[in-house]
């Protein structure tokens, strides 16, 4: 973290001016925003920036591997194998973690990572209010790899809309108004000029999809789909009463839902790497390590931390039926190396990677950020505590 920006930062923060910022920021959308925004940009260093950019090469070198599907096969549940993938996965996010190696040095340490999208509308949007409500200097941005909020919001629409008019490209969630991201739904819907539409809004005539606009309906070319499956499992009726999306139609889907399964907890165990912790799935961890407070038990197929076991005991992993579906992580142990003006406190990094059809790889063009007080990243395990939430991370151009 760079000490002599955030000193400049922390010299003239005011809690005046964090108000401010919500007001502005608010202002901007016609739509609530439902999760807490932290009082501080992040300022990345050069020389923890170029370790970002390595750790995320490193990944992306895996997944650009000929045989990468093959290897990710079983990671796909049966039940949620959806009809006509492509080749690559349209969005990447990479979670890391800002942790200390055995030198004392801030390095970056792989969490989790998914073959799905984040808040790509709305961290351009939130990059931009930082900088302008706390007067944070030029030199610093959000956009990566020489972008800026123009040529960024250019890649976002050759990623999402491709060769496609904007009506023809539909944004789809369960229920997505309500959806606590909803916002970032709205913002894409400002850049891009494309529709929102929940599941059920979707009407299938034949192998087409269409949804209703201007009392006629409209038909789909390409979804870009914010649903995660994890979130209607517990609905066994949800396609009777909805277009049942994982059947053969007429329609092209950025990202497949496959790949939020293929780029997803169950890779881990196929980085290596500095900035890569060991991982290994649970039936094939022999012996047990005798150090059972160094590691983290998480479930394959679940989302926002659910079901992850941090104090693992010998108990624990004897009580898992399926081990297959488990994965046993070296923990991280995260450094609070952002100052507060009461502290440290703990961050995390997502680097986000735009793919659009054509690119020979993916690009990394934009950050998400969390800063936190509790025992986990994220909303649920921070109530009640200030300069924590999600945020932006900051780079020199």
């Amino acid at each position: 973290m760079d000490p002599s920006a955030r000193a400049a930062f922390n010299a003239n923060f005011t809690d005046e001016k964090y108000q401010q910022f919500l007001t502005d920021i608010k202002a901007g959308v016609d739509h609530p925003i439902h999760f807490r925004l932290a009082e501080t940009p992040i300022f990345i260093s050069d020389d923890f920036y170029a370790k970002l950019q390595q750790a995320g090469a490193d990944v992306i070198g895996t997944i650009l591997q000929p045989d990468f599907k093959e290897l990710t096969e079983r990671a796909i549940p049966d039940q949620w194998r959806v009809a006509k993938e492509n080749g690559h996965a349209h969005m990447i996010a990479l979670d890391f973690g800002v942790c200390k190696d055995d030198n004392g040095d801030l390095v970056p340490k792989l969490i989790e990572l998914q073959g799905f999208p984040s808040l790509y509308g709305f961290q351009s949007y939130a990059s931009e209010h930082y900088k302008k409500s706390f007067d944070i200097a030029e030199e610093w941005t959000g956009h990566l790899n020489g972008l800026d909020e123009v040529s960024y919001i250019e890649l976002l629409k050759k990623t999402i809309i491709g060769p496609h008019q904007p009506d023809e490209v539909v944004l789809m969630d369960v229920n997505a108004p309500e959806q606590k991201t909803s916002v970032d739904f709205y913002i894409t819907q400002q850049y891009l000029g494309i529709p929102v539409v929940s599941l059920e809004g979707l009407v299938q005539k034949g192998d087409q999809l269409y949804y209703p606009a201007d009392g006629q309906l409209k038909p789909i070319k390409r979804i870009y789909n914010r649903l995660i499956f994890d979130e209607i499992a517990g609905d066994p009726d949800i396609f009777n009463k909805a277009v049942d999306i994982r059947k053969p139609l007429n329609v092209e889907w950025l990202p497949h839902p496959n790949w939020f399964y293929r780029i997803s907890k169950f890779t881990m165990p196929f980085f290596k790497g500095d900035f890569v912790p060991k991982t290994q799935f649970l039936h094939q961890v022999n012996p047990i390590p005798a150090d059972l407070e160094s590691y983290v038990l998480k479930p394959l197929f679940s989302f926002a931390g659910q079901g992850v076991i941090i104090d693992v005991k010998p108990e624990d992993i004897s009580a898992i039926k399926d081990p297959e579906n488990w994965i046993l992580q070296e923990k991280v142990n995260y450094e609070p190396a952002i100052q507060s003006p009461d502290g440290g406190v703990k961050a995390e990094i997502r680097l986000l990677y735009l793919w659009p059809d054509g690119d020979a790889e993916p690009t990394l063009a934009i950050t998400l950020a969390r800063l936190s007080r509790g025992k986990m990243i994220g909303v649920r395990y921070n109530k009640d505590f200030d300069w924590v939430g999600g945020t932006v991370a900051l780079v020199r151009k």
